[in-house]
């Protein structure tokens, strides 16, 4: 499944509420720790996109066909942006700047790939299923001891 957005700062909300809207339609719930951090990193792969290009993009959601307890799922946003994305290490006091960081700490992998005369940020997230050890994987959105609600 795909969107594509606007090069406006607006369009960030509208990739969430798309992807959770692609979730909700298989199967899974909202309040699951991967649907909230998918959501998180849509946010910030859209933003990258749509700040740093000024251009349209392309949301893309890859699910498995049915709810399952191991699953990959991929998300993947493809830029008119020839730059390769490069993780900053932000002031702490700045605004900006963690998106990558963030990305790196959530995904279970992220890369990215040039595609025509532009690139595709992906990032992949895992869903293990319960073993003998423990409960399934727990990917509450939080970093650096902060949490963080996606709106």
């Amino acid at each position: 499944m795909q969107l594509e957005i606007r090069p406006d700062p607006a369009e960030v909300g509208r990739a969430r509420r798309w992807a959770r809207s692609v979730l909700a339609g298989s199967g899974m719930a909202a309040d699951e720790p991967l649907a909230q951090t998918l959501v998180l990193l849509v946010s910030e792969l859209v933003t990258n996109a749509v700040l740093h290009t000024g251009r349209s993009a392309v949301v893309r959601l890859s699910l498995p066909g049915a709810p399952a307890p191991e699953t990959t799922v991929r998300l993947e946003v493809a830029d008119a942006g020839g730059r390769a994305p490069v993780p900053r290490c932000a002031a702490a006091d700045a605004t900006d700047g963690r998106g990558l960081t963030l990305v790196d700490g959530l995904a279970d992998r992220w890369g990215w790939s040039r595609e025509g005369t532009g690139k595709s940020v992906w990032c992949e997230l895992d869903r293990r299923a319960p073993d003998a050890a423990g409960p399934p994987c727990d990917r509450t959105p939080a970093f650096g001891g902060l949490a963080y609600e996606v709106v």
